[in-house]
């Protein structure tokens, strides 16, 4: 089914779900876990064009422990 209805497959680099979650954090005061925020990470890195599409995408993060998020997203 999968095969069907899929056109392809996209992925992020750790560093990039890492910076999702800063940008969430820093300017929307969303906390988000790293798989929570790989939808994000893809279109923030350009990796799909939404150019002109209208876009929705599902940010999560309710199962990140707050001591590894504070070390995750701290500014390098």
């Amino acid at each position: 089914m999968l095969q069907q209805l899929i056109d392809g497959i996209v992925t992020a680099s750790d560093a990039e779900l890492i910076d999702a979650m800063r940008f969430f954090a820093t300017r929307m005061k969303i906390i988000a876990e790293p798989t929570g925020c790989l939808g994000a990470a893809a279109v923030l890195n350009a990796k799909l064009d939404v150019r002109g599409k209208r876009v929705g995408i599902v940010i999560s993060g309710g199962n990140v422990d707050l001591a590894r998020f504070a070390a995750l997203t701290q500014a390098a």
